[in-house]
């Protein structure tokens, strides 16, 4: 869908997505040294507020106007400070490199040469020593769990995500299962989950 699209979606309810944290964010960042996260397609900012209530100085970016004023609203009545930017990740938004130390991409499912542009400006706005958190709906949840996208392109493998972070520390890069509730009882999505550490150059 493009930026309308999306408008009209968030438009049409008080939030598309929880207010809380995916599992998957909670889970791999909780221990982190808090410091300064750019979260790429973050939506209505619910990652993104979250961190920046642990003490994270939280960059959110994403192409629909109407979630990112809903994620402004959300952080002023939390009096959470967040950066909120309104651009495209693929076509317009290019993040100063070496700059985060965090970069989180969540369930942004692209055709496969925009996420090759996202993962190359995600990896490239990591500062040295930095970590990357991916998470997505992987590529046997067509076949094996529920819900998400049905275009296989569309979707994450680990070896996808890996594939573009060469001689990264890889302290995590596996599927994950995901309870989710459906009309015939609870079933479990799966996920691709990719936590990785930008090595530092050379003394």
């Amino acid at each position: 869908m493009d930026a309308d699209a999306w408008d009209r979606r968030y438009a049409g309810t008080d939030l598309v997505w929880s207010a809380e944290p995916n599992r998957f964010v909670a889970a791999e960042l909780a221990d982190l040294p808090a410091g300064r996260v750019l979260d790429l397609g973050a939506g209505e900012g619910r990652n993104a507020l979250w961190l920046a209530a642990r003490g994270w100085r939280a960059t959110a970016v994403d192409f629909s106007a109407v979630a990112i004023d809903k994620g402004r609203t959300l952080a002023a009545a939390l009096r959470l400070d967040v950066e909120w930017i309104v651009a495209d990740v693929v076509h317009g938004y290019r993040p100063e490199p070496d700059s985060f130390d965090l970069v989180l991409i969540a369930y942004l499912h692209l055709p496969p040469d925009a996420t090759a542009t996202v993962l190359g400006n995600a990896a490239g706005a990591v500062a040295p020593g930095g970590t990357l958190l991916v998470v997505g709906h992987d590529l046997t949840n067509l076949r094996d769990g529920t819900g998400g996208p049905q275009d296989p392109e569309r979707l994450y493998t680990p070896e996808l995500i890996t594939g573009h972070l060469d001689g990264w520390y890889l302290d995590r890069a596996g599927r994950a299962r995901r309870p989710v509730q459906t009309d015939t009882g609870t079933r479990d999505a799966i996920d691709t989950v990719v936590r990785a550490r930008k090595p530092a150059p050379p003394a």
